[in-house]
């Protein structure tokens, strides 16, 4: 077959041929689009591909696909000879180039000519003046329409750049003369940047067209960029298909694109759609083409021509009903516009509605729209009346690579007006759920709902200058984040827990038949209508011994380390609520909670206080308060203690016990006030520790009780609570003590206790004999042991005596029965004991200490050797000089006794060699001073050697503390997690840094995994297994496990998930197996010297050796990626310590790339 388009007989007349089978030579959704239209046109495809694209979508849908070469778009898509190849081994009559790549490359459509091959666009004349943007706008003064001023020709060195700002002064725009699609353009300010953009334009023309000519022009600031859609053919006729404004651009590349103008008038309209048929009908343009204007008030300049089918092409389609790529195969085989394919003449074409385009793209708009690379775990797309899709490879499985475009998907509307369009389009964003990679999703839902665009009057600075295009609401994506836990979880187990097959477990017994009581007046509705000296008032003048319900944290804190999950609680929180109105209050907030909920639940404490608070309206909420500790670990200065209890008062919190570990009331003192203030009950408690009727531990006798309880009541405390932490207070010293405390103050006291022994019930028998006025029970099912005396049995212990408590016993039964199969779940965390534990007396341990301390010695190894530990507790303590143990303190004991257990150390040992150990952080700073000081001082000794010379001080250590900005910390925080932080959040950063930190990263990861049952937060799902996760009202997730698949190299399994339906894969790190593959060391985002890549590609330059001195924003190296160049730059002066990577390799998003030390 001849080259020529159109061939001639011997009387000199045009005659048509015919397109038997296409070779597109180009990928993605264009290759797609154009074999659309050819299978429409019973025309047979060809599509080329590189090794990179064996899977892509293109290749699958084409007749006959074929191998063009290596992932690298320079030797498959950009290797003219193989895509010649390619189309003679197929035996294609006609290539079709698409846009980008070869599509307007001069020499690739002379060696298809040369061949005898169509190539579907422009003669190669046209390709000559168009593909080189200075010929272009030669031919535009030529057809009489107004350019920009620029260089008359290509610049040859960087020097011209410089000097032609100068001339005409800056901005000056710098632009690849074979350019197109925003590569290969820079915008220089000055002549610094100048010469750094001229560098970067050519290397990034020369990648991306294999030409690194270049040519200058002056920038206009802020115009509409307007392009006219042409279409011309062998005989003559041209013809414009109206208008796409193009203004909303982001690197010089269209973001989003509307056809017609609407800020366009008619006449406006007519004139540039009128210049632009005028230059094509100038050079005699044949097949599709674009002609470009940059639009300022009534002016218009022409800046190029892109002679190729446009990516915006469609929403031209949309508003002309004229298949633009047909129209170009029906050119390329010599129609004629009108009386062959009965296109309608200019005076009869009209406009129908308007239309819009969102390109979707895998590119992250937070961090400088970086393209992001990974596996497409969920796609899910829009559809209905309006809207087209022109996908390339988006589907689920499909792996997102640095070689290529990140154009995933094309989305248009059409509606009957500007408006109608918009609110498709926003439906549309809206429906889109794709889930693996980031994408531009959310800033296309800001662009499209920002006033600026809706008024069309947005220009090309538009994204540039409107910074709130950049705020987002964060994406949940909670269906992935919720599979991706529980993959997890299966693969890899739970903290702490034995690995072993998941149990089924029976519904929990929720009670349904709860003997609701009259209207009763609880100390709560007393709290909130008459204040809290009424509720004081009330206790006092109740002859019925009151009752503190601790199951939900002391009881579980003390039995199951502190692992009971806000679900559980949430179940029967409610039904509590109505079925023991009688009670004092619930205690369920303080303690270890907010440790162990970040850490190990992955849950918010304030979450679970509002929602305790939301189903118990009618039940004083209690907390245990560290008086300087709040619910941390160390001391804090007193605005934060200050804040705290306000926020907690604020949130639901109505009685705070307030405790010092070491029982030092200055540490009490500000806190009882705080609380006084906020109109809350401000219980102080004393710690009680040894024996007040044994005779050898005087230190703690009971006048020692009685002045702490006078004290604290000069100081405003409202109950005086005795909190027997370890279950030391025996019955006879119970009666004693409360006796002689009832005698000595006026105002309520509060026992709390633990079971340990076996002697709890006998105890508080004897103390109420005495008078006391509230005593801590727990549900019988979370009682006895470790944890409080049982409230069930208390009842029939005290029942027919003149001080029975008065609740429903038979509620109190009912939902008994609910945690008695609850508590089932948590068997992993038992501590093991199942009788009373009278050694007790012996280690002192406290409770919650005990569950805590052992499931430390089974994290460090130490599990085997529990019984040295309890030992070598009670040496310690001795040691300590017999201290006052409740956390934080008993703590410190806790981790001296596992220091010496590990170490093999006695008593003996650490006076010998204590100058040469190292003791644990926390046992130095308690010698300090750190959480006060302790009855009797330190002894002096131990103290020397601990503290080797560092100071301690005897001051409270909230005096010495400077007051914390809370807006600085704020600020902080927020360049930490991505948000401004509630004041919630920053207390709990305060308290808990680094585990508010990982906290917040699991949220990231998982989701809300508080929505999981707790068989599956903590075991996983079993092969075959359905599960239903109501994620919201009306909304479930039902979530079965198909499939674990093998490790691969690098240890990784797919779990083959079905979520609705639907079929899901999710990648998981088997823990158990070594990698054989070399993992690179990433950069710590928190570590400023050290720079990470900030997107996968390559390394295209490294600038700069190990051992330079490097300026504050001096360009470091050069990475690429997507066919897009960045220059990594010091943030600060210093010498580059250290590099990582070198010219060529390939890297992968957060990778370490180099290391620069600050001067």
């Amino acid at each position: 077959m001849n080259a020529s388009v159109i061939l001639c007989d011997i009387s000199g007349k045009k005659r048509k041929i015919m397109i038997q089978k296409v070779l597109i030579a180009n990928r993605g959704e264009i290759a797609v689009r154009v074999m659309r239209s050819c299978k429409e046109m019973g025309i047979r495809t060809v599509a080329v591909f590189s090794e990179a694209d064996r899977t892509a979508r293109h290749v699958m849908y084409a007749d006959e696909a074929c191998l063009i070469g290596p992932a690298a778009s320079k030797e498959s898509y950009l290797n003219i000879d193989n895509i010649i190849k390619a189309a003679r081994q197929h035996h294609a009559d006609a290539i079709h180039p698409g846009y980008g790549f070869l599509s307007e490359n001069l020499r690739f459509a002379e060696r298809c000519e040369e061949e005898g091959i169509i190539f579907v666009g422009p003669k190669t004349h046209h390709l000559d003046i168009f593909g080189d943007k200075i010929k272009a706008k030669e031919a535009a003064v030529a057809a009489g329409i107004a350019s920009i001023p620029g260089s008359d020709g290509p610049v040859a060195t960087v020097e011209e750049v410089v000097a032609f700002g100068e001339t005409h002064g800056f901005p000056i725009m710098i632009k690849a003369a074979l350019g197109g699609g925003g590569r290969g353009m820079r915008v220089a300010h000055d002549a610094k940047e100048a010469r750094e953009g001229y560098e970067r334009a050519k290397s990034e023309a020369k990648a991306a067209f294999g030409s690194d000519e270049v040519y200058v022009e002056k920038y206009i600031s802020n115009p509409k960029h307007i392009e006219v859609q042409i279409l011309g053919d062998h005989h003559g006729n041209v013809l414009h298909l109206f208008e796409r404004d193009c203004s909303v651009q982001r690197r010089h590349q269209k973001v989003v694109e509307v056809a017609p103008c609407v800020s366009m008038n008619e006449e406006q309209r007519a004139a540039i759609c009128s210049a632009a048929v005028q230059l094509m009908a100038h050079v005699g343009y044949v097949n599709a083409g674009t002609v470009e204007f940059l639009v300022e008030g009534d002016q218009f300049y022409f800046i190029e021509v892109n002679p190729r089918v446009q990516v915006e092409h469609t929403i031209t389609e949309m508003i002309t009903d004229i298949d633009i790529v047909i129209s170009q195969l029906q050119i390329a085989q010599g129609l004629d516009l009108h009386k062959d394919m009965h296109l309608p003449k200019q005076n009869e074409l009209t406009l129908k509605g308007a239309a819009i385009q969102c390109r979707i793209t895998t590119e992250d708009p937070l961090n400088q729209f970086m393209p992001d690379t990974g596996k497409i775990d969920t796609y899910r797309s829009p559809g209905g009346f309006g809207v087209r899709l022109d996908v390339g490879n988006a589907y689920s499985g499909y792996a997102v690579t640095p070689y290529f475009d990140s154009l995933l998907v094309k989305v248009c509307t059409h509606g009957f007006s500007f408006e109608q369009a918009i609110s498709k389009m926003q439906r549309c964003l809206k429906e889109f759920r794709i889930r693996g990679v980031k994408t531009n999703i959310p800033f296309l839902q800001n662009v499209v709902s920002y006033p600026a665009f809706q008024s069309g009057e947005a220009k090309t600075t538009f994204i540039d200058n409107t910074p709130e295009l950049f705020e987002f609401p964060r994406m949940r994506d909670r269906g992935n984040k919720t599979m991706k836990y529980i993959g997890e979880v299966t693969v890899n187990g739970f903290p702490g827990i034995e690995r072993t097959e998941k149990k089924y477990f029976e519904a929990p017994r929720v009670p349904t038949d709860i003997e609701v009581p009259e209207k009763v007046i609880t100390a709560k509705n007393i709290l909130d209508a008459q204040g809290a000296t009424a509720v004081i008032d009330w206790v006092k003048n109740q002859e019925s011994v009151l009752m503190t319900d601790t199951t939900f944290r002391d009881a579980h804190q003390s039995l199951l380390a502190t692992r009971v999950r806000t679900q559980d609680f949430k179940a029967i929180a409610g039904l509590t609520d109505a079925a023991l109105p009688e009670l004092f209050s619930s205690e369920m907030w303080g303690g270890a909670t907010f440790d162990v909920a970040y850490r190990f639940l992955t849950e918010d404490p304030w979450q679970r206080l509002r929602k305790i608070r939301q189903l118990m309206p009618n039940t004083l909420l209690q907390m245990l308060f560290r008086g300087s500790n709040a619910v941390g670990y160390q001391n804090y200065p007193d605005n934060v203690i200050e804040e705290f209890i306000k926020e907690s008062a604020r949130q639901g919190v109505d009685v705070f016990r307030i405790f010092d570990s070491l029982n030092w009331i200055p540490q009490m003192e500000k806190s009882i006030q705080v609380v006084r203030d906020t109109g809350k009950i401000a219980e102080a408690a004393i710690c009680y520790t040894g024996d007040i009727n044994d005779p050898a531990r005087a230190k703690y006798n009971v006048q020692y009780y009685l002045d702490m309880a006078k004290e604290l009541e000069n100081l405003g405390a409202q109950i005086i609570a005795i909190k027997d932490m370890a279950g030391l207070l025996k019955p006879q010293a119970a009666y004693r003590l409360i006796s002689e405390l009832k005698a000595a103050t006026d105002l309520p006291i509060h026992l709390h206790t633990h079971d340990t022994s076996g002697n709890g019930i006998i105890t508080y028998s004897a103390a109420t004999k005495a008078g006391v006025d509230i005593v801590d029970v727990a549900m019988s099912a979370m009682s006895g042991a470790t944890s409080q005396p049982s409230m069930n049995s208390l009842y029939y212990a005290l029942v027919n005596g003149e001080r029975t408590p008065t609740i429903n016993i038979d509620n109190a039964q009912k939902i008994n029965h609910y945690w008695e199969d609850v508590r089932m779940y948590y068997q992993p965390f038992e501590n093991g004991l199942n009788a009373p534990q009278t050694e007790v007396y012996m280690h002192e341990m406290p409770g919650g200490q005990y569950s805590n301390l052992q499931q430390q010695a089974k994290a460090v190894g130490l599990g085997h050797r529990w019984d040295e530990i309890k030992k070598m507790y009670h040496t310690v303590n001795l040691m300590f000089g017999d201290i006052v143990k409740v956390t934080p303190s008993s703590k410190v004991v806790g981790d001296m006794a596992l220091f010496m257990v590990q170490n093999n150390l006695t008593e003996q040992d650490v006076y010998a060699r204590g100058e040469e150990l190292s003791f644990p952080e926390s046992v130095v700073t308690f010698f300090q001073g750190d959480l006060g000081q302790p009855v009797g001082g330190f002894p002096k000794e131990l103290q020397r050697i601990i503290l080797k010379g560092r100071p301690a001080f005897t001051e409270r250590p909230g005096d010495l503390a400077a007051p914390v900005d809370f807006a600085k910390v704020q600020e902080e925080l927020a360049e930490k997690i991505g948000y401004q932080p509630k004041l919630e959040e920053v207390l709990s950063y305060l308290m808990y840094p680094q585990v508010f930190l990982e906290y917040r990263q699991k949220y990231e990861t998982f989701g809300d995994i508080t929505l999981l049952d707790t068989p599956t937060f903590f075991n996983g799902i079993r092969q075959g297994e359905t599960l239903e996760v109501q994620i919201e009202r009306g909304k479930t997730l039902i979530i079965r496990l198909d499939e674990i698949g093998e490790p691969d190299i690098d240890g990784n399994r797919v779990l083959f998930f079905n979520l609705n339906g639907q079929r899901r894969e999710v990648l998981v790190k088997d823990a158990s197996i070594k990698s054989a593959v070399q993992v690179k060391q990433k950069a710590e985002p928190t570590n400023k010297e050290q720079i990470g890549a900030t997107m996968s590609g390559s390394v295209l330059q490294v600038l700069v050796k190990r051992g330079d001195k490097v300026e504050k924003g001096q360009p470091l190296l050069i990475t690429e990626a997507m066919k897009m160049e960045t220059t990594i730059e010091a943030r600060f002066a210093g010498t580059v310590d250290h590099i990582y990577v070198e010219e060529g390799e390939a890297i992968s998003s957060g990778d370490l790339l180099l290391e620069v030390k600050e001067k």
